[in-house]
């Protein structure tokens, strides 16, 4: 069942939910408050054994040692069934098919944690929505594309980088492009001016 708002703003808690999921070639019950005290990356995608789809969720799965050393675990979400994915998890690469994952991929096939995180289409399929939530269960990024076209994972993982830092560090901020080392501000009218000075 889902819990939540079907309007969501960052800021607000993510709506909990308890799904099937496949992972490891097994079927397993998930529930976001399973990954407390981690940061998600929840990514929507319309339907297995599609064409863009497949080049997102690898893509994520090749970089998941990356989130991984920032406590952070990732959840892919379709509204096809968790034997629709397992089929697309036994099919290799080659040939358009997924391979073995790093992380799980959920069913919501009732089409409940689209409709509660509001990425579901007129034409009853997910949108391209990502939210990243910190462990606290807060939304602190979501963006939402078109189906026909991709995400960047890099974008990704820079912005949950951009997040864990301003956490990290209350009293700054990070400029437009940040990246871990790069300079930061202080949101302050005068202590910023140190940061546009050295521009």
């Amino acid at each position: 069942m889902i819990s939540g708002h079907n309007c969501l703003q960052v800021g607000q808690i993510a709506p909990d939910f308890s799904a099937t999921a496949v992972y490891d070639q097994e079927f397993k019950t998930i529930k976001l408050s399973d990954f407390k005290n981690k940061y998600v990356i929840l990514f929507f995608y319309p339907l297995d054994f599609t064409f863009v789809c497949p080049t997102e969720i690898t893509a994520f799965s090749d970089k998941y040692s990356d989130f991984s050393e920032l406590n952070t675990e990732i959840l892919g979400v379709s509204v096809d069934s968790e034997y629709s994915h397992l089929a697309w998890l036994q099919t290799d690469r080659e040939s358009g098919g997924l391979g073995d994952l790093e992380y799980p991929l959920v069913s919501d096939l009732k089409k409940e944690i689209s409709i509660a995180y509001n990425v579901l289409n007129s034409g009853g399929v997910a949108l391209r929505g990502l939210f990243i939530i910190d462990p606290k269960g807060i939304i602190q990024y979501s963006t939402v594309n078109n189906l026909e076209f991709g995400r960047s994972v890099e974008e990704t993982l820079r912005v949950l980088q951009a997040i864990q830092y301003v956490q990290a560090h209350p009293d700054e901020v990070c400029p437009a492009n940040w990246k871990p080392g790069d300079r930061t501000m202080n949101p302050d009218p005068i202590k910023s001016k140190n940061y546009f000075a050295a521009a």
